[in-house]
């Protein structure tokens, strides 16, 4: 009988954490941030369908013994996918999805049939805004690549810039697996702030008559427009990036799903059910590259400090760009949509419309930064495209 206990207590995580100091501390250190990012999903409601699932994940993750993913597997030059099928935990099933990059790729999907591109059609200057924003990305490419970083990391560090945890976590996985889950934190997270991260920039950037700017209604756009802009945008950019697929393809069919309206079963559950479940799986899964083995490096703080870098120069390239914008229109833009440019659909859109509103509760600049914002997301993509293809 003491026998049988003291090997039930050998199988315990407790007794596995506690047999290394070094190892323990690092457990409670992993506790604190995951105790952090639950604290922004559940009480400050910051991007909850995305925190949630991912700072979950990274406690599965940090449970010792459970033994539930094996991130060295997926590190391995030829992955054994059927050793992983027959051996691997839960995560390590669901991860194969994120390893193939098939979890991206769906997202972008369902954010393409809840997509409204009528803003970007109607005012085709808004794609000038959506490639401004993608400044911090190559800024924070170059700053990692100054750091020491070998170049196929700085492009997955530098993506964050584009304020897209899909594109960020599908650039990683190619090309820096091992920086997968600090990547997917550090990009999922800010996104998450950017109602705290943008409005002091903006404020920075633009006077208080440049923020009371009222906009002109936009003019009505055609369904044809509507439908031949996904066909094309696709066949254009996939002919130059085909690397760039994946995505854009993805984008731009759930949105045709959506514009045509002889699919609405289709619009319906890309939007709903299916985008659902992928976020749970790609949330969890990611969540759980970060144990604290491999998490807990100083590098970590590099890429965090890197990631916020590049976020707050994608802005500030926005609104620069709009800034000239505004200058050569005589004042007919509002330089506050510049901001929407990376690609943090709708909410870097709605942090536009709430500055604008706080200088002058009547201006309504929402369906304006909309355009930049989509345009972010098309541009974002193709930055991801274009380093998958310089550097796979």
């Amino acid at each position: 009988m003491i026998e049988a206990l003291k090997t039930f207590w050998e199988s315990t995580g407790i007794a596995i954490a506690s047999a290394d100091t070094t190892l323990l501390i690092k457990y409670l250190i992993m506790y604190v941030i995951i105790g952090a990012l639950l604290y922004l999903a559940i009480w400050r409601k910051f991007e909850p369908m995305l925190l949630l699932p991912i700072a979950f994940g990274m406690l599965l993750a940090n449970l010792p013994g459970a033994n539930l993913i094996h991130t060295e597997w997926f590190l391995a030059k030829d992955i054994d996918y059927g050793m992983i099928l027959r051996k691997g935990g839960l995560i390590d099933i669901l991860y194969i999805g994120v390893k193939l990059g098939v979890y991206p790729s769906l997202i972008f999907m369902g954010i393409g049939a809840m997509t409204d591109f009528t803003p970007l059609l109607a005012n085709p200057k808004s794609l000038m805004l959506g490639a401004a924003a993608q400044f911090g990305v190559f800024a924070a490419f170059a700053g990692a690549l100054f750091l020491g970083f070998n170049e196929n990391a700085a492009a997955a560090i530098g993506i964050i810039g584009g304020a897209d945890g899909p594109t960020a976590i599908l650039v990683t996985k190619e090309l820096a697996p091992t920086l997968l889950g600090a990547i997917a934190i550090a990009a999922y997270s800010y996104m998450a702030l950017i109602p705290i991260i943008q409005p002091p920039i903006m404020k920075l950037v633009t006077t208080k008559k440049e923020r009371q700017i009222k906009m002109t209604s936009l003019r009505k756009v055609s369904k044809t427009e509507l439908i031949l802009f996904p066909v094309i945008v696709t066949a254009v950019v996939c002919l130059i990036l085909p690397d760039a697929a994946p995505l854009v393809g993805f984008l731009m069919l759930g949105n045709l799903f959506n514009v045509t309206g002889v699919v609405d079963r289709l619009s319906k559950t890309a939007q709903n059910e299916l985008i659902n479940i992928i976020t749970i799986f790609l949330g969890v899964s990611v969540g759980a590259t970060a144990n604290a083995a491999n998490f807990l490096k100083a590098e970590t703080l590099c890429i965090i400090a890197l990631g916020l870098t590049a976020f707050c120069l994608s802005t500030f390239g926005g609104l620069i760009v709009a800034k000239l914008m505004c200058k050569l229109t005589g004042g007919k833009i509002n330089p506050l949509i510049g901001s929407a440019g990376v690609s943090a659909v709708p909410m870097a859109a709605r942090v536009s419309q709430m500055v604008g509103q706080k200088e002058d509760p009547s201006n309504f600049l929402l369906m304006h930064a909309m355009g930049p914002n989509v345009a972010g997301v098309i541009g974002s993509a193709v930055a991801a495209g274009w380093f998958l293809s310089m550097f796979r």
